[in-house]
């Protein structure tokens, strides 16, 4: 089997035009991976909606409800950054369910990629950032408790911290939680990941791949997860809006590689999330984006998974 992609139409939600989360991307990410050849759509595989139970392993109820019911209040949903729609919602899911899928393909074929997630600000009961669920922690527990794993890691190169992945592991030595940042970022607050590196505002490719290459394995050897969920973000490059960070697109496919690389060689599974990524020009954010896609291609060819 060649390596497996998630994606789902319903990835793409309708947003007013001109608001700063760049929706379309999701759609357009799909449309360049098989126009540049990197995928066929028989690598293509379709994740249903996920159930309010698989988000209430994370999620206080009372939160699930009111998001989907359209109930929770205004100073909430600002704190989310995104409108409120019906259709807001089955894209959450889906794309939820997308990640777990994509957990579920990594832990079969050794490494598969999604073509959405990576909502790492969104706590137990309440969303952030752009975050409503939060798809990592989700797919971990929903694989805990179909007991396919136990121990999870979580590797997060986001340029922002994966504050609400954080707290919600803070106490769960089942599930190790690696972020690496911008020190000088949103979340204003930060919470205690299991292994934070902050990083200096304009780090380029060199130390920012050294700096890697100093952590991962050491975290892998001690973690020896039974999966690893990869956050993917691409706002740490030079152009990204939200950045601060100055990798650049050969820097971003060499971190790709190497987390991949790493992971795979020493048998870990692997499950890619695109996270996140900002831009005025979205063909070049798209292309940044697919770099995750292409360095999987290639290891899984190299690796013959």
């Amino acid at each position: 089997m060649s390596l497996p992609i998630v994606y789902h139409p319903d990835y793409v939600a309708p947003l007013p035009e001109g608001h700063r989360f760049p929706m379309a991307k999701f759609q357009l990410l799909y449309e360049r991976l098989l126009a540049d050849g990197v995928a066929d759509v028989s690598q293509f595989h379709r994740p249903e909606r996920s159930p309010q139970e698989w988000l209430e392993l994370v999620h206080t109820p009372e939160y699930v409800q009111a998001y989907c019911d359209g109930t929770l209040d205004a100073k909430a949903q600002r704190r989310i950054g995104l409108p409120w729609s019906a259709a807001l919602v089955n894209r959450t899911c889906v794309a939820v369910g997308g990640s777990v899928l994509t957990a579920r393909l990594a832990l079969q074929h050794g490494l598969a990629c999604n073509t959405a997630g990576g909502t790492h600000h969104a706590f137990p009961s309440y969303g952030s950032g752009f975050c409503i669920f939060n798809d990592l922690a989700i797919a971990a527990r929903v694989l805990q408790q179909l007991e396919l794993v136990q121990t999870v890691l979580i590797v997060d190169l986001d340029v922002h911290q994966g504050d609400g992945t954080a707290l919600i592991f803070q106490d769960d030595p089942s599930v190790f939680t690696f972020s690496m940042h911008c020190d000088v970022n949103f979340p204003g607050t930060k919470q205690r990941s299991d292994l934070d590196v902050p990083l200096p505002e304009g780090l380029e490719d060199d130390v920012y791949l050294q700096t890697l290459a100093d952590y991962l394995p050491m975290v892998l050897d001690k973690v020896k997860p039974d999966l690893v969920l990869y956050d993917a973000g691409v706002d740490p490059h030079m152009g990204d809006r939200l950045g601060k960070l100055c990798l650049s697109d050969t820097g971003l496919f060499r971190r790709e590689m190497q987390v991949l690389g790493t992971c795979v060689a020493q048998g870990y599974p692997i499950a890619c999330l695109i996270g996140g990524g900002y831009a005025d020009d979205m063909q070049a954010l798209v292309y940044r984006h697919s770099l995750l896609h292409r360095a999987a291609s290639d290891i899984d060819r190299q690796y013959r998974l």
